[in-house]
């Protein structure tokens, strides 16, 4: 709505610039004055601009006032109502908005600028039954509007309507990415319910290459807690489009229910390797993978295999699950790797830097947890642990003084936390002993004793 609006704007425009007697049929602006009156015309054309220049600097209610003078001197031009439209909604006096695109519908009630504006209006304050009535008078000037239309129903929950209208779309325009999304939310919002089981089935049998519909169907039947069926139908699907890659993200699971783990490991490689499954969809598969390796360790090398399948263009949260997976196994230089390459692809994300710190220091890699808890201070500067992760970083590089500053910053952040407490005291302890000042080391190693003792 909002880039065809846009374009609207821009049309109008440019006909008011270079053709303005086309815009204001009814308004001769090279009349001469015919009395003593002055040049009403002038007048009109002179607030007008002024109405859109003040409106082009953001001055709304100076450009409302202009384009009420207009309205004093002509009330039978719709553009000044579609104008303070615009206006009054920027201002979010919608009321008035609605008010004033009303008036300028009663002189051209088909006016698709006005029409268009009045539908932003209800849609702005979410009144989508008087969006709806809008947007069908749309319809009738524009058939581009049916889409629209389609969305409205399925916010007001008439999923019957909108898949009638999204039905006549695709007969007339083809299939649409857009509109199989939506209907595959319909088909989750009513999920489970027989009569939306019943339709799909019809679909199905309509175009039995129709992929979207079975996926739907699937999704059904597991919200109705028939997985028998959903199983079933995922295989007729397979059947129908072998190439069908989405399948496998329910496939791989049925499987795994019915301990049919060759099959599932199968499905999931497929569904892993696709580029139409969504990231969220291959974290989950991954998930699932690694617990139930866990429970069935001779199968951890095919969960090995597939972990190779994980590329730099994986999602962060998939790497971060394959990180887990060799932690659990014990390879933390894998799992280090894997949370080094989830930070490429989110490289703000708090457990991340946190875990890849505590894999650094566990491995013994001092200057790169050195290097990497300071830059992680930067983006953190109120997070205690980074401040002692870097200290311990410090301590082992036989650094006391940069261990020192950065572990009493950090103390000044902690809050009722005794455990970091106490590591910090204990860090503090290592760090004076390095300078060979032994009373203090005793200081804060008796501290740290204290804490402990006291938890």
């Amino acid at each position: 709505m909002f880039v065809r609006q846009s374009a609207l704007v821009i049309i109008f425009l440019l006909g008011l610039i270079f053709n303005p007697s086309d815009i204001y049929a009814q308004i001769d602006f090279n009349k001469k004055p015919d009395d003593d009156l002055g040049n009403v015309e002038d007048k009109f054309q002179e607030l007008f601009f002024e109405a859109l220049k003040q409106k082009g600097i953001e001055n709304y209610q100076r450009a409302i006032d202009a384009l009420l003078k207009c309205e004093e001197l002509n009330k039978e031009e719709a553009v000044i109502y579609l104008e303070l439209g615009k206006n009054y909604s920027q201002l979010e006096q919608f009321n008035l908005a609605e008010e004033a695109l009303l008036k300028g519908l009663k002189i051209t009630p088909q006016n698709e600028w006005l029409l268009d504006q009045l539908y932003e209006v209800y849609t702005q304050q979410n009144n989508i039954p008087k969006a709806i009535e809008t947007v069908k008078k749309l319809v009738e000037v524009h058939p581009d509007y049916k889409q629209d239309l389609a969305t409205l129903y399925i916010r007001q929950k008439q999923f019957d309507d909108a898949l009638k209208l999204l039905d006549e779309l695709d007969k007339n325009l083809g299939s649409s990415p857009v509109r199989n999304n939506m209907r595959n939310e319909i088909y989750k919002q009513t999920a489970g319910d027989d009569s939306q089981i019943t339709d799909l089935q019809h679909r199905i049998k309509s175009n039995p290459k129709n992929e979207s519909n079975y996926l739907a169907l699937i999704y059904s039947y597991q919200q109705n807690g028939n997985q028998e069926k959903a199983f079933e139908t995922a295989q007729n699907l397979l059947k129908e489009i072998p190439e069908s890659e989405l399948v496998h993200v329910a496939l791989y699971e049925f499987y795994l229910q019915n301990n049919q783990a060759e099959g599932a490991f199968k499905s999931a490689e497929k569904a892993l390797i696709s580029a139409e499954v969504n990231n969220n969809d291959k974290t989950k598969i991954l998930q699932n993978l690694v617990n139930f390796a866990g429970n069935n360790p001779q199968y951890e090398k095919k969960l090995i295999a597939l972990t190779s399948l994980i590329s730099s263009d994986q999602s962060s949260e998939s790497l971060s699950e394959v990180a887990s997976y060799y932690l659990q196994s014990g390879d933390k230089q894998k799992a280090l790797e894997s949370y080094q390459k989830a930070l490429q692809q989110n490289p703000t994300d708090f457990t991340l830097i946190k875990n890849s710190l505590l894999l650094q220091l566990d491995l013994q890699l001092y200057d790169n947890a050195a290097k990497e808890s300071a830059q992680a201070i930067s983006l953190f500067p109120a997070q205690p642990l980074l401040y002692l992760l870097n200290g311990v970083a410090q301590n082992n590089l036989k650094n006391p003084d940069k261990a020192i500053e950065n572990l009493e910053m950090g103390l000044d952040f902690l809050i009722d936390d005794k455990k970091m407490e106490a590591d910090f005291y204990q860090q503090l302890s290592i760090s004076y002993q390095l300078k060979d000042n032994i009373t203090k080391s005793k200081t804060f190693a008796e501290k740290a004793a204290a804490i402990i003792k006291a938890q």
